[in-house]
């Protein structure tokens, strides 16, 4: 994991991408630290001798970028609520944020990329995905206040996990 010095930026890259997300003050902030993260495990992830951790890292940005993209749909929803009188439903864009977040993490029922994803990894890369990717999505779910559709991805995960 460690031969070169692009892997050790990368990794000092994500942990930064990690640290940015938890400690941001802003929902803008939070997913700058995302992007970061995102992007600088996408070249831990590629092997040019595997043709499958090729199509992994494809998988993993597609997925991301969607997510991504959601995610800031909501925020920037969020910002308009805050200068529109409330104009916006809240739980909405809350739920938006939720799904995101879990679109994320790769929790149910959300997780469909993942098994697919993990079949081109490394077993390091697999550790990293499995753990320090999650940090940061679940970090931020835990900001948001909507228990019952966190109990539902909880249920969900534990149904198919089983």
């Amino acid at each position: 994991m460690f031969n070169n010095s692009s892997k050790i930026l990368f990794l000092m890259m994500m942990t930064m991408g990690t640290l940015i997300t938890v400690t941001s003050n802003s929902w803008l902030g939070a997913w700058m630290g995302l992007e970061i993260n995102l992007l600088s495990f996408i070249p831990l992830m590629s092997d040019t001798n595997n043709l499958k951790s090729t199509e992994s890292s494809l998988k993993y940005f597609l997925t991301q970028a969607l997510a991504s993209t959601v995610l800031l749909f909501a925020i920037i929803l969020l910002m308009l609520k805050n200068n529109m009188n409330n104009e916006i439903n809240e739980s909405f864009t809350s739920m938006i944020l939720m799904s995101t977040l879990l679109l994320k993490s790769g929790a149910a029922p959300f997780h469909f990329w993942f098994p697919n994803l993990m079949e081109g990894l490394t077993w390091m890369n697999a550790l990293l995905l499995m753990t320090w990717q999650k940090i940061a999505p679940l970090m931020l779910i835990s900001y948001l206040n909507l228990n019952n559709l966190l109990m539902v991805s909880v249920i969900l995960s534990v149904m198919v996990g089983a």
